[in-house]
């Protein structure tokens, strides 16, 4: 039976420094090495939301002293992508040697192309950075950002989370799967660019990595695919009094919850949304959303939300 499997870790679950993501990496390398010794073929993609934030940060803080030309929202993406699969490569790699196992890890630059026309440009929603105090978000305001509030939990930026259309390097994780290896790709939901032509040109955006992973699992025909969130199940009345832990949903239910307001955009929607795609698509892919510490129990039917057409 084949076990090709999409993993798809939230950028909030990587910590908000270097210090928490090493910590986090090497809790997320454990359950992941476990997968690998039951006899799947993994290919793991991340979020890069605090990341992306900070990196953006850090230099609206440089420029201001130095002459240095605008970095983009695609370039910080590559370089988050970067950075976090080094972590991410390295530690697996270490756990794979740890448990007596020979799996080279690879970790793939990744660009989807988005449509330019996308109306996700003029309407942000995807958050990125940390979250803000009423005094940041205002100033962040003042700066053009485009800021929100977040239920319970604070402000924060969002910027244009436009659909993905390809994955360009989908062939190259496809053959590194292939050849017995772990694959970490899509970091940040890819590195947005559209076609001109032959050449392929970032934009200012981020794509939601759980869309990107659900276009992932089709391009590379998985037979699982799995959201990790910081959560067991997908839950009705989230943090309210009423609040009711979801077993299995199917598409139309899921529908149904969405327009009664139970997912929120940024948090649990996209998700819902992703996992809706993946089995719409492909029936026979055992779709799962749950926390990474229930990972392995999720996927043998103990606990998280399964989502089916």
């Amino acid at each position: 039976m084949s076990k090709r499997i999409v993993i798809a870790l939230g950028g909030n679950a990587l910590g908000k420094n270097l210090h928490e993501q090493m910590e986090a990496v090497q809790k997320t390398s454990k359950k992941i090495v476990a997968l690998l010794k039951e006899g799947y073929e993994i290919a793991l993609t991340h979020g890069n939301g605090p990341q992306v934030g900070l990196m953006l940060d850090c230099f609206d803080s440089y420029k201001i002293n130095h002459d240095i030309d605008e970095f983009t929202m695609s370039v910080c993406v590559s370089i988050t992508q970067g950075y976090i699969g080094y972590d991410l490569q390295n530690v697996m790699r270490e756990e794979i040697l740890n448990q007596g196992m020979n799996i080279p890890v690879s970790t793939v630059i990744t660009q989807v192309i988005v449509d330019k026309d996308d109306p996700a440009f003029s309407n942000p929603t995807k958050p990125i950075g940390l979250f803000l105090s009423e005094q940041q978000a205002e100033k962040g305001r003042k700066k053009g950002e485009h800021v929100i509030m977040i239920e319970g939990e604070g402000y924060r930026q969002v910027v244009a989370s436009p659909k993905p259309q390809h994955i360009v390097e989908s062939e190259t994780i496809k053959t590194l799967l292939d050849a017995g290896q772990l694959v970490i790709a899509c970091g940040g939901g890819g590195i947005p660019v559209i076609e001109q032509g032959n050449h392929l040109k970032g934009v200012a955006a981020v794509i939601d990595k759980d869309f990107s992973s659900a276009k992932l699992a089709k391009l590379i025909h998985a037979d699982y695919f799995v959201i990790l969130t910081n959560v067991e199940k997908v839950s009705l009345n989230y943090h309210k009094p009423n609040q009711e832990a979801i077993d299995k949903m199917n598409c139309k239910q899921a529908e149904e919850y969405i327009k009664q307001g139970h997912f929120k955009k940024g948090s649990m929607l996209p998700k819902v949304q992703a996992a809706m795609q993946v089995v719409r698509e492909n029936p026979k892919c055992k779709t799962l959303i749950t926390s990474l510490d229930k990972l392995s129990d999720g996927l043998s039917g103990k606990t998280g939300t399964t989502i089916v057409p």
